[in-house]
């Protein structure tokens, strides 16, 4: 067996894990991404990619909509929460790997300490890692920049990925990949700031390993 740590780049199945892993949550209502970690490691995931992309075995069940202020690209959002897929035990139509021997496993989940310092030296070693943090009500208006939670209720909890960091200005950042298309924010992606805190971002991040 061999184990390929660094570089691991195959696209992932959200649809797989949302679809089928049961004690991660309630499906498109939100979940817990521990619980999806151990899944993944357990029960392995299949490949996936963007909606109806050929060549891999589960691709995003969903259609992208236009969720977001003054964008017209994408077709309306419907007015309800989507309804969680069905767990499928096959891949797409004309792929032509078997389901079973699509799967990829987890080889370790951990906790990241909460220090701005040993996120850094996890994301140079071993690549991107998974965060959570809380929403408040100014951060649904973020447009670019550089955020910092000032104002407003909470709203709710949000799992992202930190992938990066810099400088602009004299305020430190971290560089984050978002989930709502790439017509929100900077391209899909959000800077907030670093070494804060903000948000309790830095006190929920985690790492996990792939084997193949």
């Amino acid at each position: 067996m061999k184990f390929f740590i660094l570089y691991f780049q195959r696209h992932l199945s959200d649809t797989d894990l949302l679809s089928c892993c049961t004690p991660c949550g309630t499906g498109c209502e939100g979940g817990f991404p521990l619980e999806a970690w151990r899944y993944v490691i357990i029960n392995g995931i299949c490949t996936g990619g963007r909606y109806r992309q050929k060549g891999v075995c589960k691709p995003y069940t969903f259609h992208p909509c236009d969720y977001h202020e003054n964008q017209t690209y994408y077709g309306d959002c419907p007015e309800h929460i989507w309804q969680t897929p069905k767990c499928e035990k096959s891949c797409q139509r004309g792929y032509p790997v078997p389901f079973k021997k699509d799967k990829y496993y987890g080889l370790s989940v951990y906790d990241v300490p909460s220090d701005e310092k040993a996120i850094r030296r996890e994301i140079m070693k071993f690549g991107p890692v998974q965060a959570n943090y809380f929403v408040f009500e100014d951060f649904q208006y973020y447009k670019n920049g550089i955020y910092e939670h000032t104002e407003g209720d909470f709203v709710g909890g949000h799992s992202i990925k930190i992938i990066g960091w810099g400088v602009e200005n004299g305020t430190n950042y971290w560089l984050i990949a978002n989930s709502w298309n790439t017509d929100w924010g900077e391209n899909g992606y959000f800077r907030m700031v670093r070494g804060k805190n903000d948000c309790l971002l830095e006190s929920m991040v985690y790492a996990g390993l792939m084997m193949v």
